[in-house]
């Protein structure tokens, strides 16, 4: 359901939980989850305290995300698995996009910004899958679970997602992240094969494997949104 409060529109949210959160996800979408007796008055009362933290924090990614929008030009650096590669613009290659030497080369047929965006996206996807296999089966090891289907994908709200049936979904993006944030979200999704849910037997089983978790987290929740094309 998604409501109003002034110009703040946000999705609300119930179930069978005890608290109530307010939630920005990745693509500024506010997210208002609640118990199934909390009333409207009670949510609007929930939503006038923390308007100001709303808005801060949509008023901060609105500005990163105009400061971070890349140019295609020579030099312009884009992060691959935590580190930053150089774009060089060639004429001499088949391919639209490759990494080697160093350097991510763009053939200069596609420097215009859709042809290149889908040039990064499809190399994000193409070595994303390669590598987000290789992750998962090595947690899915240390667990003990085992995924039915792995996909890269882009979606509007989070940056991946684990099914009832035990489908993994990834957003490309994630492949921009540091190794550390990278493992953190690979990890997060393989233990939803244990725990479906946020409970605290599912970030107990987070934590087995990655005891500084938060830390991973925060980082995803802080500057995640800043890195686009």
């Amino acid at each position: 359901m998604t409501l109003k409060y002034k110009n703040i529109a946000y999705v609300l949210k119930r179930s069978k939980r005890k608290t109530a959160s307010i939630q920005i996800e990745r693509d500024g979408q506010v997210s208002l989850r609640v118990p199934l007796h909390m009333t409207i008055p009670q949510i609007e009362m929930l939503m006038a305290n923390k308007e100001a933290w709303v808005r801060r924090h949509l008023n901060a990614r609105q500005i990163i995300r105009r400061k971070n929008r890349q140019r295609y030009d020579e030099g312009t650096r884009f992060p691959y698995l935590g580190k930053s590669y150089c774009l060089k613009i060639v004429d001499d290659q088949t391919a639209p996009l490759l990494l080697k030497s160093g350097r991510f080369h763009l053939k200069s047929d596609y420097q215009s910004r859709p042809e290149a965006d889908q040039a990064f996206k499809a190399f994000y996807c193409q070595q994303g899958m390669k590598k987000v296999r290789e992750r998962v089966a090595y947690f899915q090891n240390l667990i003990g679970v085992q995924a039915n289907r792995i996909r890269i994908v882009e979606t509007k709200t989070r940056w991946a997602s684990c099914s009832s049936i035990g489908n993994l979904n990834f957003h490309w993006k994630c492949l921009m992240f540091p190794k550390e944030v990278f493992d953190y979200i690979i990890v997060h999704e393989v233990s939803h094969l244990v725990h479906l849910n946020h409970s605290k037997h599912f970030w107990a089983q987070v934590e087995k494997i990655i005891p500084d978790y938060k830390l991973r987290r925060e980082w995803l929740r802080d500057k995640g949104v800043a890195l686009d094309l």
